[in-house]
């Protein structure tokens, strides 16, 4: 699975119901990742992680269930920056991975430590080990400078700000990272994740190889669309396609989407749109897409795995 964000990680912790975890690997976007207070911080890898595990906090998607914010509050207390909250366990893995890193080990053997650490059996890999950074062009600055790194347009921003372009520093000469290319050829089938297509699945397409890889097992691969009746269950995957000039349907996601997948899973709701999809090359399913509960992300799971077995 090409995965970012929540809608990945459920979409992963309902294919470990079906298929045995070790049959499941994610390459994960790491254009979220950020240093802050000196900590090397991986949002995406954090939250597929703790979703597999069980451990994720269900309402908000990200971070962890039952967590505390005693270190933001002492951290607070000094006047240092908390727009981005980092909870007192979570804070841990982020310890972890820093000194990991800073010893010299790569970032995909400590995610692969960090995922044994919470007992996974699934393979998760960071689309690459170079840094590469989503950059966010601002249409109304803020206050903040035309162009802010992503997390400062999602989190302190709220994602509330028009934008004009995004793009991924550094991703030209970055490398796919360790196993990722041999996941790709390898796999039996690939799912593009319900990720926001532009700042989730965008920056894993900017790494060179990887698209090329993708479009090789194109009849292999299937996405799941992030948007439902024209527009975001959470994110600013809608805001982002609209003001860059996409069609905000599933219509607009096929258009995105037709070079790398020969089908397209959307929700009932837009069955009328089908024939958009189908007209852009692509097989059209319908069904829930909805992961309102664990059951539901199971059932579409098996909705993924059948389309690409058949």
């Amino acid at each position: 699975m090409l995965a970012g964000g929540v809608g990945a990680a459920r979409l992963l912790a309902g294919l470990v119901q079906v298929l045995p975890p070790s049959e499941v690997t994610a390459v994960v976007n790491t254009g979220d990742d950020l240093i802050m207070h000196g900590l090397y911080i991986a949002p995406d890898l954090d939250t597929v992680t703790y979703t597999l595990a069980g451990a994720n906090n269900p309402e908000t998607g990200w971070g962890l269930v039952g967590e505390t914010w005693q270190a933001m509050g002492s951290l607070d207390r000094y006047g240092g920056d908390t727009w981005f909250n980092l909870g007192d366990v979570d804070l841990g893995t982020h310890l972890y991975r820093t000194g990991r890193l800073a010893s010299g080990a790569g970032l995909a053997a400590v995610t692969a430590e960090v995922a044994a650490g919470w007992g996974l059996e699934s393979t998760l890999l960071p689309m690459t080990e170079d840094r590469v950074v989503t950059k966010v062009t601002l249409a109304d600055d803020g206050g903040l400078g035309n162009e802010v790194d992503f997390q400062e347009y999602f989190v302190r921003l709220r994602h509330d700000v028009p934008v004009s372009s995004v793009r991924f520093d550094g991703a030209e000469a970055s490398l796919p990272g360790p196993g990722v290319l041999e996941a790709i050829a390898g796999a039996d089938l690939v799912v593009v994740a319900p990720s926001n297509p532009i700042v989730s699945i965008g920056p894993l397409l900017a790494v060179p190889g990887i698209a090329d890889a993708i479009r090789a097992r194109r009849d292999d691969t299937v996405a799941v669309s992030p948007i439902i009746a024209g527009a975001a269950l959470k994110g600013p995957a809608d805001r982002l396609m609209r003001e860059l000039g996409h069609e905000v349907s599933v219509g607009g996601v096929a258009r995105m989407y037709r070079d790398i997948t020969s089908c397209l899973i959307i929700d009932s709701v837009d069955t009328d749109l089908a024939g958009a999809v189908e007209a852009e090359g692509m097989a059209c399913v319908i069904t829930d897409t909805v992961m309102s509960s664990p059951e539901v992300a199971t059932d579409l799971a098996r909705t993924v795995l059948k389309q690409t077995r058949e």
